[in-house]
């Protein structure tokens, strides 16, 4: 097996081989035409700070609090905060874009010419591009902003002229951010980093390079390295988009490409990475089914006074700016009418995102098996 894909991981880093990619022994089997399946169990990343309830009631409660599922993140500041930083950078070059009389001007039009939010990559694409759904949009946390840009200077001087200091050694530009944390109510201040990915252009590491900012290009970085964080954040744009509609149907559909390529390779590593993110993508629809089954049956519970008093509400909302704004301005009951509308809202979109993934999950498998046929091989998750 070992010379096919990796049984031992990275979860995290380079090097930490933390996660397990064993079969299942005793489902593995050769069948009449000879070919040996490999049966893998479902799986869901690990989260120290919480445990799923057994109960459709508290898996309820834990969605409403905001705690229902968390995704592994490569940093410590919300993406929220960081977006807006980005935006501002962004927005910068734009006005720039609109003064002729600026040295920087031609640089600005360049830069835009395939769109504002083609000067970056990574997360904040994700985020900014909105991939993704608005629960990871609030939960991921980063460090970085990941800009791609052939003209530097350009860059280098907006970064300068709002406030960023640059790193001598590392070559990153820094700031200090400073946000509110709504569960404690405290001010939390990182170091926010922004570097132009240009530098990693020949050099990404194992033989691999970055190419841009799309999709596809975004996915071939993240299926090569494969850290937990990195398959949360295929899984989450996977789960909601199916290549049928949305704004980014031509996009998702692209990013088959990366799919392809990285098979291709039957590289042991990336082999491994594609397993992970099936087992990963069918325990998460799981749970995503329990949660809109759990929504269905409970989701009259925030109109009980007795189970949610109006200082409840407070608590309930401290995860989005908006719900604290809308609960101040109109008042406890408009307040559980809006909530009952997301609720109702969640329902309904939770079985689409677990058919978007099971759907998906069908589709790399019967790629990957695809490539290794001539060994005859067949990679599965058990139902």
């Amino acid at each position: 097996m070992s010379s096919i894909w990796d049984t031992k991981a990275d979860a995290v880093q380079k090097g930490d081989k933390l996660r397990n990619v064993s079969p299942l022994h005793d489902k593995t089997k050769v069948d009449e035409n000879g070919f040996t399946h490999y049966v893998f169990s479902k799986n869901l990343f690990n989260n120290p700070w919480y445990i799923i309830p057994d109960n459709d009631l508290g898996l309820f409660k834990d969605f409403l609090d905001g705690g229902s599922r968390a995704y592994p993140s490569d940093g410590s500041i919300p993406c929220d905060v960081v977006a807006g930083e980005a935006r501002r950078i962004i927005n910068r070059i734009v006005e720039i874009s609109n003064e002729p009389s600026n040295i920087y001007y031609k640089d600005a039009c360049v830069t835009l010419k395939d769109g504002k939010f083609e000067l970056v990559r990574g997360t904040l694409k994700l985020y900014l591009g909105k991939y993704t759904t608005r629960d990871w949009r609030r939960k991921r946390f980063t460090d970085d902003i990941d800009f791609w840009s052939f003209q530097i200077h350009l860059l280098d001087h907006v970064l300068r002229e709002m406030g960023w200091i640059k790193n001598k050694e590392s070559g990153e530009w820094e700031k200090s951010i400073g946000w509110i944390n709504p569960d404690t109510g405290e001010t939390r201040y990182e170091a926010l980093c922004a570097a132009n990915n240009l530098n990693q252009l020949l050099d990404f590491g194992a033989g691999s390079y970055l190419e841009g900012t799309k999709l596809r290009e975004i996915f071939n970085k993240k299926l090569k390295r494969g850290h937990d964080v990195d398959l949360s954040d295929i899984i989450n744009v996977a789960l909601y988009n199916d290549g049928s509609i949305g704004r980014n149907k031509d996009e998702w559909n692209e990013v088959w490409v990366s799919f392809e390529a990285a098979t291709n390779t039957r590289n042991t590593r990336i082999t491994s990475n594609i397993i992970s993110l099936c087992r990963y993508s069918l325990g998460i629809a799981d749970h995503l089914e329990r949660l809109s089954i759990a929504l269905f049956n409970h989701h009259e519970k925030i109109f009980d006074k007795k189970e949610y008093p109006d200082e409840a509400l407070k608590r309930i909302c401290r995860n989005s700016i908006y719900w604290l704004e809308y609960l101040e301005k109109d008042g406890p009951e408009t307040t559980r009418k809006m909530i009952h509308e997301f609720l109702l809202e969640q329902m309904d979109e939770k079985p689409i995102h677990v058919k978007n993934l099971r759907s998906f999950v069908e589709k790399v498998l019967r790629l990957l098996n695809s490539k290794y046929e001539y060994l005859k091989i067949v990679f599965e998750v058990e139902n």
